[in-house]
């Protein structure tokens, strides 16, 4: 069975996981907090994490992060990439 099909964001609206702007105050920032909540709670989270890194940048929030904690979590993975093979 594919991941995809026990995200427990399918019993959700699809709009909770792609918020209107990038701040992280008001309307923003409660929607984005909502949709982390069921992500903290889904059995595929790890698995939605990795495909959305994995893939690159894709709107919307996976795996229980923003595109651009994603962005960050992806640059952090190349620059301890660099430094293990620079030490090597």
């Amino acid at each position: 069975m594919d991941w995809r099909t026990r995200g427990l964001c399918l019993g959700e609206d699809p709009d909770l996981f792609f918020p209107i702007g990038n701040t992280h105050s008001g309307r923003t920032a409660v929607q984005v907090d909502e949709a982390k909540a069921v992500c903290r709670r889904c059995p595929v989270a790890e698995r939605c994490l990795a495909w959305a890194v994995d893939v690159g940048p894709v709107e919307g929030i996976w795996g229980g992060m923003t595109e651009g904690e994603r962005r960050a979590l992806r640059v952090r993975t190349v620059r301890r990439a660099v430094m293990t093979h620079t030490a090597a």
